[in-house]
């Protein structure tokens, strides 16, 4: 058998069925399945995750991210032409000024004007300033002061491509401690987590903190080269606080165990790990790459869902918890019918 290339992106292919994509979130929250993996031996048992609290030890401490989605999906409709036009915010280039995707792009040229919501309640009024070489539109929006609290009215949550049906409870694309507005799309691993749940796993003394990371869309951009060391990964704006750094700081001091919820937090601590060879208070953008060879400067453990094949997600759970480890859990997966993706069960790799 010729040795596997963790270079290649097809090395991280694994083959799912498209009835095991979840379509929508289970009832309640915490009622998901929990694949339970030992990173050391690969031993895999498997539970309910409104029992993540028996694999978390007092002076452990969990670190979230606090990103909320925004309603990022609006339909614009052009004030000369009455043409409607969707627009997808991908990032704030300053007060007012977005980064869009926008269909049909035909009618979305330099100059137009849209109008966005119903004019005789909550509206929003944008020109679009700029067309980017990848296509992409910059627009400028009029009321700068109240645009995040009409979007908030007026926008849609961006759902992944691959959920096809209505969420019909815009509020389950956001983690129950989701605090600031910026992402455009949930760090999904936290969607597990109920506000009881919080505080039994406190309750036991489990410290609890909080990361900000934006997730941009390219979250679900695909690995293009075959040759992963090509990849370019997407920028994604970052804080992590004094508070977190403490928190963080004393768990490593006292032999407690970091454990990251979602790779976006895990990309945070490493991010800040690479940058200062310590956990410190920092705010920034991180374009962290982790694959196969990488050494974890911070994180112990790794709560997470199961990702698409050939994903940088899945190159990082595969750097964290050794290749083979992670291809095999992710066969028990598909064998054992776990839901996979944005609202599918978790895994906690310890």
């Amino acid at each position: 058998m010729s040795e596997i290339d963790l270079n290649k992106r097809s090395s991280f292919y694994y083959d799912l069925p498209e009835e095991l994509i979840a379509q929508k979130p289970i009832e309640p929250r915490d009622a998901s399945r929990l694949m339970v993996i030992d990173k050391i031996t690969g031993n895999i048992n498997h539970d309910k995750f409104y029992n993540i609290i028996d694999y978390l030890n007092s002076g452990d401490c969990l670190v979230l991210n606090n990103s909320k989605v925004l309603p990022a999906r609006i339909y614009g409709v052009n004030i000369s032409t009455g043409a409607v036009v969707e627009f997808l915010l991908l990032k704030q280039k300053e007060s007012g000024i977005w980064e869009t995707l926008v269909k049909p792009g035909k009618k979305a040229k330099t100059g137009f004007k849209f109008m966005f919501g119903d004019k005789t309640k909550d509206f929003l009024e944008a020109e679009i300033i700029d067309i980017l070489p990848d296509g992409n539109r910059i627009i400028e929006f009029k009321d700068k002061i109240n645009f995040f609290s009409k979007l908030e009215k007026i926008g849609q949550m961006p759902l992944p491509p691959y959920i096809k049906e209505k969420l019909l409870n815009q509020s389950r694309y956001q983690t129950v401690y989701a605090k600031d507005l910026g992402s455009a799309a949930a760090p999904t691993a936290g969607l597990h987590f109920t506000t009881d749940l919080l505080k039994k796993i406190r309750k036991k003394g489990v410290k609890i903190a909080f990361v900000t990371l934006h997730v941009g869309l390219g979250t679900f951009r695909p690995v293009k080269d075959d040759d992963i060391t090509n990849h370019k990964m997407h920028s994604e704006y970052f804080v992590l606080p004094q508070e977190t750094a403490d928190l963080i700081n004393e768990t490593k001091k006292n032999g407690g165990k970091i454990i990251s919820v979602g790779t976006t937090s895990c990309r945070v601590l490493e991010s800040v790990y690479q940058k200062f060879q310590k956990i410190a208070p920092y705010e920034g953008q991180t374009d962290i790459f982790i694959k196969p060879g990488y050494k974890f400067g911070v994180i112990d453990g790794l709560i997470t869902n199961f990702h698409l094949p050939e994903s940088t997600l899945i190159m990082l759970v595969s750097a964290f918890a050794g290749y083979e480890n992670t291809m095999n859990f992710y066969k028990v997966a598909v064998e054992n019918k776990y839901r996979f993706f944005s609202f599918g069960d978790a895994m906690i790799i310890i």
